[in-house]
């Protein structure tokens, strides 16, 4: 082979492929993963900020935090008692007498919280169960229609300003502020409770956000009715408030 076609442009592009596919795959360039769609991002951002703000209507405080919700004691019932649903809310002087109630009724609940015992009775407005003391009765509540319904008590608790994400239940839901203030953030406006008062919620599917509203802490019994069937909890999204009008 000749010195000039050693030199040539052509033959020096074909050692330089030749060359890259020998070489070490370590020696290569290699391609980044690209970053996520935009879309991605935003939707990344929006469940960010829908844990970190606060509810809308509720009092400025210096920081927001997670409301606390805990489980308290929950039970699956095939059918729901007839006529308009409330929730009666006893308090007892001991536990065991309550459980012993809760195990004696179809859709009760007892819960040992805040030094005290509880007994929560789905049913017709007006009744009572002996040894308790009525505290309060709350409703009417929403129905749904299920095969099968998972009653629930839930405990809410936090700092004012504290606040849940946007979501949303498959059934009712119902609050018993013991202290503080409650607020309930839905497409209608939001609702406050007092401490020592009781409101029915929304009803199934609706989105809603719970937050301490108040100046001191947050102290609340949350009671619900839902599909069994489906998720208990599911985000949600609200509309955005509108902006005040400005003055002429």
């Amino acid at each position: 082979m000749s010195t000039s076609t050693l030199r040539s442009p052509a033959f020096l592009a074909v050692v330089a492929v030749v060359a890259l596919g020998a070489a070490p795959r370590d020696a290569m360039p290699q391609l980044q993963t690209p970053p996520p769609s935009s879309s991605q991002q935003l939707q990344q951002q929006q469940q960010q900020l829908q844990q970190m703000a606060p509810a809308r209507g509720s009092a400025t405080v210096p920081s927001s935090q997670a409301l606390r919700i805990r489980p308290l004691a929950e039970r699956k019932v095939a059918r729901l008692p007839d006529g308009e649903l409330w929730w009666r809310i006893e308090r007892f002087p001991a536990i065991d007498p309550a459980r012993t109630a809760a195990a004696a009724g179809a859709w009760t609940l007892a819960v040992d919280e805040g030094g005290q015992a509880w007994l929560f009775t789905l049913g017709a407005r007006g009744g009572s169960t002996p040894g308790g003391t009525r505290v309060a009765e709350v409703g009417p509540i929403p129905r749904i229609a299920a095969a099968e319904y998972l009653l629930r008590i839930n405990d809410a608790s936090g700092p004012p300003g504290s606040v849940t994400n946007v979501h949303s239940h498959p059934g009712s839901e119902a609050f018993f502020v013991l202290a503080g203030e409650q607020g309930i953030r839905s497409e209608h406006g939001t609702m406050r409770i007092a401490a020592g008062h009781g409101e029915a919620g929304q009803g199934a599917d609706h989105a809603m956000q719970v937050s301490s509203s108040g100046s001191t802490d947050l102290h609340a019994l949350v009671m619900f009715v839902v599909d069994a069937s489906r998720p208990f909890s599911t985000p949600a999204t609200l509309p955005e408030a509108p902006a005040a009008a400005s003055a002429p």
